[in-house]
């Protein structure tokens, strides 16, 4: 994961320096970018930090609140891209369509309920 941060808060702007320390990037070769403003139309994939309800992430925020929030945004890029490749119209010469990126999906989707069950399991037996 590389991240990128475009903050206005130079506070805000330097906890996430310490926090993302080892996955930092530069704008060009981010995967994805902090921001504290909306910036419209960027085409990167953002995480927006704020105060307001229509933001990612809600300040005070733990650094684990953080990651967990950006593993959480790569992901729905990640599915929304796997969904859009996943939906190739019939075509009338048979072809074979690529089954990889298909196994990606599943694999994924059977991690993540994986991970589902074992959360589960976890908050059962921690009472």
């Amino acid at each position: 994961m590389k991240v990128a941060i475009a903050c206005e808060s130079p506070l805000l702007q330097r906890s996430l320096e310490l926090f993302l320390e080892g996955y930092l990037s530069s704008l060009r070769h981010c995967d994805i970018v902090v921001r504290d403003h909306i910036v419209p139309d960027d085409g990167r994939l953002s995480l927006l930090i704020g105060s307001s309800e229509n933001v990612d992430l809600l300040k005070p925020f733990s650094k684990g609140d953080l990651f967990r929030r950006l593993h959480e945004k790569i992901d729905l890029a990640k599915d929304e891209i796997l969904i859009n490749e996943c939906s190739i119209p019939h075509v009338e010469n048979e072809e074979k369509v690529d089954l990889n990126i298909l196994e990606r999906h599943i694999e994924k989707l059977t991690q993540e309920y994986q991970a589902n069950i074992l959360k589960a399991i976890k908050a059962f037996y921690e009472k």
